[in-house]
């Protein structure tokens, strides 16, 4: 049997910009970010022969992406060799070793090495009269050969992952070491998917999808009916893997696309959370949804009487109706008088929610499969203090993004002080997982002072939950992503 990858080199042939300049290719920066936290050993190579500053921009680029840096004389395989076990020592796993056909003429030599050589820009691997060449057309297609490579030597235990996010979620994940493309203890490789390919060459080397959707929309339009559902626009890439899932039903991916429509619209989860009355039974404590007023012009007539009828007192805090995927979703504000929603600069249809005094301390819940997980983070102030901010703002409205400038308190947050009802929100988990029939989500707790109900005021889809410990959420979010593989294939 093969053995799975253990380490790649990358020749500065596939490297380099054709144009004769000391620059790196634009596919490259992506394919050395995807590598970088793979957890297989990497190195760029280089000739002696090459001119200075582009050596000098290699060994930048190795330092910076933590690769090592070897200088290779392909006319000798021994120094080469040497050089390799030298930095790396005794190898488990197979090395790849990837240049440009253009630089064919060194393949006889490191052939030798007992390497696996992919030939990027070669027609096909019978021009090498090796079993151990592969052929790439570009530079993207490296990770899915790994991929394969690693799948068949694993063999059929083996599930792959392709998935999809935007690069700086991918970088999030990937150095936690959540996105492996060699095997996890539970038998799970990962695959970024690139739209920079044709997706369905890619998608015949992958088991199920994992997707960020939502970091693919390009707009949104509320619907206005309960019934019908908004209108989500993706990317032109996004929109192919739509088209694929839906000709191939049987296809698994976490979580199907439409279940995420709810959370794309705070109106929709607000309404869905007034079932949480289903699970407030003779507990110590309830867990609710705020109160809330969904508004389509801040000066309608009857707004002051809407307010009350829905239990909505000043101060509340106002959100636009689309929670993410357009760039004012997270633009907000928390108003004080009445005469605040005049010309209030937040984006329209929007929605007015209760503000909760919940002594600056925010529980951010992380469901993942059949575990749930929460962190404690600091907070929003009491009203107290936000009065006092809005006196020093001249009594207007405080106006945010909650991605970028939310107002919070100067204090720590303390769970002991809050009544913090651990086995009441795991229940609101496993009720919300039911009712979205989502597998990884997140949902923000805050709890009363006074009353001491908990109070959901966010739910998102595949949270980072970056405030668990890296020991205790991953491997739950491999088994997250396996046991519903499972499931499904049982079924």
């Amino acid at each position: 049997m093969v053995a799975s990858v253990g380490g790649v080199i990358l020749d500065e042939s596939v490297l380099i910009d054709n144009s004769g300049t000391a620059a790196l290719r634009p596919e490259a920066l992506s394919l050395l970010r995807k590598l970088r936290h793979s957890n297989l050993h990497l190195a760029i190579s280089y000739s002696p022969a090459l001119s200075d500053d582009k050596v000098s921009l290699l060994k930048k680029t190795a330092m910076q992406y933590s690769f090592d840096c070897f200088a290779l004389d392909s006319s000798s395989t021994d120094d080469a060799l040497k050089v390799v076990t030298l930095a790396w020592g005794h190898i488990e796993g197979t090395i790849l070793y990837l240049f440009s056909n253009h630089k064919k003429g060194s393949y006889n030599q490191i052939s030798n090495l007992g390497w696996i050589v992919i030939v990027m820009g070669a027609e096909v691997a019978t021009e090498f009269d090796n079993s151990n060449v592969l052929c790439i057309n570009k530079l993207e297609e490296l990770l899915v050969t790994i991929c394969h490579l690693n799948r068949k030597a694993v063999g059929n235990n083996v599930v792959t992952v392709g998935y999809i996010m935007k690069p700086s979620r991918e970088e999030d994940f990937a150095k936690r070491g959540a996105l492996p493309i060699s095997p996890t203890p539970n038998g799970l490789i990962f695959l970024p998917l690139t739209f920079g390919l044709p997706l369905l060459s890619q998608l015949k080397h992958v088991d199920m999808v994992l997707h960020k959707a939502t970091d693919e929309i390009v707009s949104v339009e509320l619907s206005d009916s309960a019934e019908s559902s908004s209108k989500i626009t993706y990317t032109t890439g996004m929109q192919e893997l739509q088209r694929y899932l839906e000709s191939h039903s049987d296809f698994f991916v976490i979580d199907p696309i439409n279940k995420i429509y709810p959370l794309l619209d705070r109106l929709k989860i607000q309404e869905i959370l007034l079932g949480l009355e289903d699970i407030n039974a003779g507990g110590n404590h309830t867990i609710r949804g705020p109160h809330f007023l969904k508004v389509n012009d801040f000066n309608e007539p009857d707004l002051i009487l809407g307010l009350s009828e829905a239990k909505l007192s000043l101060p509340s805090i106002v959100k636009p109706q689309i929670a993410c995927g357009v760039a004012d979703a997270h633009s907000m504000a928390i108003v004080f008088r009445v005469e605040d929603f005049k010309d209030l600069r937040v984006p329209l249809p929007a929605v007015v929610q209760e503000y909760v005094n919940h002594s600056s301390t925010l529980f951010k819940i992380y469901v993942l499969g059949e575990k749930v997980f929460y962190a404690v983070k600091k907070s929003t102030p009491n009203v107290d203090i936000l009065v006092q901010l809005s006196e020093m703002n001249g009594l207007g409205p405080l106006l945010f993004d909650s991605l970028k400038s939310l107002p919070t308190s100067s204090e720590d947050p303390s769970a002991d002080s809050n009544h913090f009802d651990l086995a009441l929100v795991t229940d609101a988990a496993n009720w919300l997982a039911r009712k979205l029939d989502l597998t990884i989500f997140g949902f923000d707790v805050v709890v009363q002072e006074g009353t001491g109900d908990h109070v959901i005021v966010d739910v998102n889809y595949l949270p980072s939950f970056k405030e668990v410990p890296n020991d205790i959420c991953i491997p739950a979010f491999w088994d997250a992503i396996k046991m519903k593989f499972e499931s499904r294939q049982g079924k």
